[in-house]
Parts: C-alpha cells; structure tokens; sequence
C-alpha cells in the first residue's frame, strides 16, 4: 500500500485514540455489563476460532468467523467477516464479508468482497470489487474489477478494469485465463455472460452481449441486443438491436429491432425502430427512420425517413432521403431520390434521380425534377440547359471569345449542309406517348456526312444533333448568298447605270437624227416648188 494512504489511515487512528482520551475525562458513565470481548490492543477485533490468530504488529483489523484472517501478521486496517474470510491475508486494506470471502488472498490489497466465496481465490489482485455469491470467484492477480451479483465476473483470473452488475453478468470473462478479457462493463442479468477474451465491450440490458466470446469494443443497451455477436465495434441500443448478429463487425443499430437479424453484415448503421431489421450479410447500409431499409438484404444503401427503400431486397447503391422516399424498388441498383414519396413507383429500374416525383416502375437512367415542366423562364438573363452524354454533366452553352481557341471564318465548311437530308418523323411511344409529328434530321445520317455535328453517348453512339452548329452553318450559307446577292445587286445596278447612259447616248442620237432628218425634210419641201416650175418651162 502505498506510503499516502497508510500515513492517512494511521493519522485516522491518532485522531480515534485522541477522542477516545477525551472520553475517559468525562464524568464516568455506566459501562455495559458484562463488558464485550474481543477487544485487543492495536484497534483490533478478534471473534471466533483462531481469528487473527498470528497477528503481530497489524493495527486497525477486525475479525469475526472461523480462522478469519487467521495468518494475518503486520497487515492493517482488513476485515474480515465470515468463517475462513481473508484467512491467509497479511495485506492492507481488505474487505471480506462472507463464508470463505478472500480465503486464499495473501498479498491483494484494497479488494472488498461480500457474499459467499466472494474473490475467494483473489491472490495478488488489488482494487477489486465483488458483490455477491460467487463474484470473482476465480479471481488471482486481476486489478480494479467491479462484480455485483451472484457469479458476477465468477471465472475472472488475470483480467482487469471489467465492471460486472447484475447476476452471472460477465460469469466467463478470462475462463481462458489469457489476462486479455480487460475494461468491459457488463449491467444487467447475464449481460456479457459469455465473454471471454473480448475487451472494451459494454453491454447494458438483460442478456445483451450475451453470447460475446472474443468480439472487441461493442457496446450494446437494451434487452437482448447484440445476443448472439461475437464481432467486434458494433454499437446496438434498443431492444432486440443487432439480435442476430454474430460475426458482423462496425454496426450500429439504434432503435428496437434494428438491425435484428443481422449475422455477417458489416458497416451497417440503423437508426429507428426495426430500420434494416431483415439485413443478414450484406453491408455498409445506413438507415435512419423507423422501417427504413426494413426488408434489405443487399448492401450500400442509404435510406434517410420512414419507410425509405421499404421494400427493397436485393439493390445495392440507393439513396433515398424523405418519408417513403423510394418505397417500392426492390431490386433497383443506383437510384437516388430525395422528398418525400420521391420514386416511390419504382421498382425494378435502374440509375434513377427523383427529386420531389415518383416515377414510374421499371424505367432506368431517368432523372425527374419537381415543378421543372410548370416553371416559365425567359428574358436576357435566361440560357439553354445542356447535358455532357458522357458524363452526364449539366451546364449550359456558352459563346463568349473566353471560352474558345483557334477562331477563324467557317468559309466552305458550311457546305455539307446542302447533303442533310431533312424528315418528318414520330418518337417512339417510351419517348414521346402521344407520338406527336416532329421535324429535323437523323443523327445518324448527319453522323456520315459530319460527325462533328453530332453527339455520340457515352457508348459511342449517335444520340443528337447539334442544331446549334447547323443554325450557325446555316448562317453562314445565308451570309455568302446574301453577299452574293449584295454582288449581284451592285453589277446590276451598275448595269443599270451603265445602259442609261446608252439609252441617254442612243436618245440623243436619235434626237440629233431626228433634227437633222427634219432639216433635211424642210429643204426638200422647200426645193419642191422650184422644181415645179422647171418642169412647167420646160
């Protein structure tokens, strides 16, 4: 014992022995009569059969039983209460209370026991606790353990730091007697009753943790939690948590039945009552909401409100968050869905993103987003929504010089438009359901003529035409017509220009002409009579 707490428990007895001075001065009293045995030098107490039968320089013990603290010598400040309590002690600061309590303690210090057998084969170990019949029964070298109950903590031997409340709680902890089965706690009727080698466990609840042998740092509160586990890190709270669990490691289950009949799953956590209660090997799912994931088998699901992925059996990498969100997929892989009652129509379908709809059953790599189709925009500030079919990438077009490298005129490229071949066609029902008239072209087709002109999904095949470029093409082919015409205009205009001119040249010509022929008709009207005559002379 060290030095501190012997200096204190002697100080203790000073202060007893001053008091019981000052009671001699007092008045003298009626003694009892006759006056009790058992009282001997030192503060001791002796009573019955070679009780203290060796004690020499000892101070402050008491015992009262057959040979109780029989070979006690200098040992101080025990006691022992009981037939063969603390009978081969010579420690410090012992506490037996029972029939053979601590009977084979020789050097343990600080140990308390009460209750038959109680530490009986406590040796060398110190700060023990036990409680009850049985407590620590086999308890040698074992340090700072709490046992309260019958046959708690009962086949205990090297381990240390364990806290066993409640009958047969931690009964088996170190039978192996490898020291390994260390700092577990243990509350309640055979909580932990099976652990052996296990650490750092803590089982709260009738039966929780029962059947741990070697699993490491669960914690289990609640009736029947983790009962038959013999993982390790599992955390299970509520009645009947993790109840199945046998060799699954890193869940935890908050809520009654949560988890319930989970044996090899891994990862899992669920939060609410019977949330992933049917998963059994599957792992890596989290549930938070009362039935969330209720009926999963598979794993890497993610259901975040009651009754998400209800139904779901066998898909793997959902995620539903809201009340029923996703309530009827069952063996759907990769969906997402986020509100309440979201892709609750699915079932079967996978790479599915719901946000506030249900969808519909079966469907696969469709994306639904509540009000989208009721909402109006429009005005300077709005742009075209695009999609990369590669990788799925939302965003929108964009024009600006910031964007773009190796600028310079389209020129003749425009000029494959004039091998496009425009059709009127129907969509498929699975794409349009009334099947609407629809003009444009085959990406395809357009595909053979210019593949740049087309986007091609993410398995390499022609999806959709950029009618973008083909606008801008078409732009440019009416660019050069224009110009042409603008040409045209201008030689015509020229031509114009350049057959008035003839036409004034040509008018005035004929003008001329026409002066000098009347000139000339004048003079011969005139030279008419002159002849006359001469043919009258003649």
């Amino acid at each position: 014992m060290n030095q501190l707490v012997q200096s204190k428990h002697f100080t203790t007895f000073i202060v007893s022995a001053a008091a019981l001075v000052c009671f001699g001065l007092l008045p003298k009293a009626q003694a009892v009569s006759p006056p009790p045995d058992g009282c001997y030098p030192g503060f001791t107490t002796a009573e019955g059969c070679n009780a203290l039968n060796f004690l020499t320089t000892g101070a402050g013990n008491t015992g009262v039983g057959w040979y109780s603290l029989f070979l006690d010598t200098t040992g101080s400040f025990n006691t022992g209460v009981g037939g063969g309590a603390l009978v081969l002690n010579n420690a410090d600061s012992n506490t037996a209370v029972g029939a053979a309590a601590l009977l084979l303690n020789t050097s343990g210090t600080e140990n308390v026991a009460v209750g038959t057998d109680a530490l009986v084969f406590n040796e060398s170990g110190n700060w023990n606790n036990a409680l009850g019949a049985f407590a620590l029964f086999n308890n040698i070298d074992g340090s700072g353990n709490n046992a309260f109950g019958n046959a708690a903590l009962r086949e205990n031997i090297h381990a240390g730091g364990n806290i066993a409340i409640g009958d047969r709680a931690l009964m088996n902890n170190d039978i192996t007697g490898a020291g390994l089965g260390m700092d577990n706690t243990a509350v309640g009727r055979s909580a932990l009753t099976s652990n052996t080698d296990g650490d750092s466990n803590t089982a709260v609840g009738f039966q929780a943790l029962f059947s741990n042998t070697t699993g490491v740092s669960n914690t289990a509160i609640g009736a029947d939690t983790l009962i038959f586990n013999t993982g390790d890190e599992n955390t299970a709270t509520g009645a009947g948590a993790l109840e199945g669990n046998t060799f699954g490691d890193r869940n935890t289950a908050v809520g009654s039945q949560a988890l319930f009949t989970n044996t090899e799953g891994q990862g899992n956590t669920a939060i609410g009552a019977s949330a992933l209660s049917a998963n059994t090997t599957d792992g890596f799912n989290t549930a938070t909401g009362a039935d969330a994931l209720l009926n999963n088998t598979s794993g890497l699901n993610t259901a975040n409100g009651a009754e998400a992925l209800f139904s779901n059996t066998q898909g793997n990498t959902n995620t539903a968050v809201g009340f029923h969100a996703l309530f009827a997929n069952t063996t759907g892989v990769g969906n997402l869905a986020f509100g309440a009652n979201a892709g609750d129509a699915q079932t079967t379908g996978n790479h599915n993103v719901y946000i506030g709809l249900p969808g519909v059953a079966g469907e696969s790599n469709h994306t639904y987003i509540r009000n989208i189709n009721f909402t109006s925009v429009s005005g300077g500030g709005t742009d075209t929504v695009t999609v990369n079919l590669t990788t799925g990438l939302l965003g929108h077009l964009t024009s600006s010089r910031r964007y773009k490298e190796e600028i310079k005129p389209m020129d003749k490229a425009s000029k494959v438009l004039y091998r496009l071949n425009p059709v009127t066609y129907r969509y498929k029902k699975e794409i349009d359901p009334t099947q609407s008239p629809a003009f444009g072209l085959i990406a395809e087709e357009v595909a053979q003529v210019n593949p740049e002109l087309v986007t091609c999904n993410a398995e390499g095949q022609p999806e959709s035409v950029h009618y973008e470029m083909v606008n801008a093409m078409l732009l440019n082919e009416f660019l050069k017509e224009h110009r042409k015409v603008e040409e045209q205009q201008a030689a015509i205009a020229e031509l114009k220009s350049e057959l008035q001119t003839v036409v004034q040249t040509l008018t005035a010509r004929l003008e001329q002409q026409a002066a000098q022929m009347q000139k000339v008709s004048a003079q011969l009207e005139m030279n008419k009579p002159a002849a006359q005559k001469v043919a009258t002379s003649r």
